[in-house]
């Protein structure tokens, strides 16, 4: 029998020539596998066509953008994840959405390896391999670009000489990663860090200081899940969309940042990813009016460990796992809503509202009707700084 190699397929010129490349040098059949996680761009039916047309035996496409939203970006936003406080982890969310497709498709297809058109140098080789065995740990994988040197020349040379139906137009001088949660883009003369980022980069977001009119929105959640914006009902995928419009417009979620890739180098990337800023900024806000203070200080430490296990392609792994119960436990009260302005490239929050609110107007105030104790306080500061006080007199001494 024939081996078989998933591959995992963009549509476009480096992965349209992996298809012939990989089954000339392997002499395997090739399933080409695209996955839809609202990078727009293409028809799927386009994008299937094309690789049956460069050699694919099989072409598999899948409208991932509900599940993309609802079981990856969702659990990032109960997260609050940003990687390095900044990121919101928007290609690294998308990569086991795009491995779990691979993974049935080979499955169903009889195949031993799984392919993928990543370097040798980024984040996406790992966490598309860890993540492959993770879920099937008798699959192989393979990378062309990486494992076989096949270079853009190369490719463009390989695309004509087999007369396959792909335009071989001058490549964008960036490197650009998106989906429906973001925008990631790098290379270029972005690699000299001192070079600030040009308007002409940007996609998902409009220029912060262009004048404009604020925008006043209302967020609604219900443990944790974004359910209505402005009070009427969304899903997941509808409010990181609607928020990417209203976010976007107003140039919020421009990210420029030098991070640190699992791989040991640093890495230029600018991002944007308006509805992502905006929907973590919001239940942040919301956490802090609805989860007990103990629960929020230790759910600091477990976001931060949880955004750098997505990061590094840790998604399918038992830590992973478990963090994840311990964030939906702790959503379990994130009900309530928060109003924002969003304007000048910012969310800001202005209003929240819960029913599940620990906030007491009348422990909080310090008019009349103010009904905490004060006189308890003094004996609470005694004991508290009773260690402290018993050390000094000693260091003193």
């Amino acid at each position: 029998m024939t081996e078989r190699v998933v591959l995992a397929y963009s549509g476009g010129l480096d992965t349209s020539v992996a298809i012939g490349w990989i089954a000339e040098e392997t002499g395997a059949e090739v399933i080409a596998v695209a996955v839809d996680v609202g990078q727009g761009g293409e028809d799927l039916d386009v994008i299937r066509k094309r690789a049956l047309a460069c050699g694919a035996v099989e072409a598999e496409v899948a409208d991932a953008k509900d599940e993309f939203a609802e079981e990856y970006c969702l659990p990032a936003i109960k997260a609050n994840a940003l990687y390095m406080d900044r990121y919101p982890l928007v290609s690294a969310l998308s990569r086991p959405t795009i491995v779990k497709h691979l993974v049935a498709a080979a499955q169903k297809h009889g195949a031993s390896t799984v392919a993928h058109g990543c370097t040798g140098k980024g984040n996406d080789q790992v966490r598309f391999e860890a993540g492959i065995v993770a879920l099937a740990p008798d699959l192989k994988c393979i990378a062309p670009v990486r494992d076989y040197a096949m270079t853009r020349d190369k490719a463009i040379a390989f695309c004509e000489a087999k007369g396959l139906p792909i335009a071989t137009t001058k490549k964008s001088p960036y490197s650009i990663d998106q989906n429906v949660f973001g925008r990631a883009i790098e290379t270029g003369f972005l690699e000299d860090i001192w070079n600030a980022p040009i308007e002409d980069i940007y996609e998902y977001t409009s220029n912060p200081a262009e004048p404009r009119e604020a925008d006043e929105v209302v967020i609604s959640f219900k443990e944790g899940v974004p359910v209505a914006i402005d009070g009427k009902p969304v899903t997941v995928l509808q409010a990181i969309q609607q928020l990417n419009e209203r976010a976007g417009a107003q140039g919020i979620g421009r990210i420029d940042m030098v991070e640190d890739r699992l791989v040991g180098i640093k890495s230029r990337e600018v991002y944007e990813a308006p509805g992502a800023i905006a929907l973590i900024t919001a239940h942040q806000e919301l956490e802090n009016v609805t989860v007990e203070r103990e629960l929020a200080r230790y759910k600091r430490q477990v976001e931060q460990r949880w955004g750098e296990l997505v990061y590094d392609g840790q998604w399918f792994s038992p830590l992973k796992r478990a963090l994840d119960g311990f964030v939906n436990e702790a959503n379990q009260h994130v009900t309530g809503d928060i109003r924002m302005t969003l304007h000048g490239g910012r969310a800001v929050v202005t209003g929240r509202r819960s029913e599940s609110s620990l906030y007491d107007f009348n422990l909080a105030t310090y008019d009349t009707g103010d009904t905490f104790d004060q006189a308890a306080a003094k004996g609470f500061i005694d004991i508290y700084s009773l260690s402290s006080k018993i050390a000094a007199k000693r260091d003193l001494a």
